[in-house]
């Protein structure tokens, strides 16, 4: 069976919103996880936001350092949860999930294929892990507070939920690459 993984940059503080403007470092061990998410990854998950945000420009990168990355999210199947989208035709390979989510998850997981990678999408994240549809979270902890006014990760007032530590390792520029799986 196929797992659900999402593997967000975090601060220290909980912020996952905005990486670009509090991430200070970007290393070869950072770009090695990343790159084995991509390869055991061929189905992306995301929320109504990441999608509107990329759609508009991923399928316009055609060269340049991030060219591998677009042309596999571009010609990857993209499946978006959404209760206010009526559409989701304006990227290709692009599906709409806007009704039962645990019966969307369940038969994407049960089909063909590799893991299926959640794109940003924070709410989406809190969403799959407290329905127990998140079967592993790769958190790539920065060594920095960002501060107030972005999004975290979890919510203050969010319910228990007990995970299970995989595996952590340090990268060269002091980030933690933690591995977790809920505890069911």
């Amino acid at each position: 069976m196929r797992k659900v993984v999402s593997s967000p940059f975090i601060s220290l503080d909980g912020v996952v919103q905005s990486p670009d403007q509090w991430q200070f470092a970007f290393d070869a061990e950072m770009g090695a996880a990343l790159g084995k998410a991509l390869e055991t990854a061929d189905t992306i998950l995301m929320g109504r936001v990441t999608f509107t945000e990329w759609a508009g420009y991923w399928p316009t990168v055609t060269s340049g350092e991030d060219a591998g990355f677009a042309k596999w999210i571009n010609e990857s199947p993209k499946y978006v949860v959404s209760s206010t989208l009526d559409s989701v035709e304006d990227w290709a390979n692009s599906t709409l999930i806007n009704g039962d989510l645990p019966a969307a998850i369940e038969k994407l997981k049960a089909g063909e294929g590799k893991d299926i990678t959640v794109a940003g999408s924070p709410t989406l994240v809190r969403s799959l892990l407290e329905m127990d549809l998140l079967d592993e979270l790769v958190l790539l902890i920065h060594p920095v507070v960002a501060g107030e006014g972005r999004k975290k990760l979890f919510k203050d007032d969010a319910a228990l939920k007990k995970l299970e530590l995989v595996s952590a390792e340090p990268t060269s520029s002091g980030v933690i690459i933690a591995t977790y799986r809920p505890m069911r």
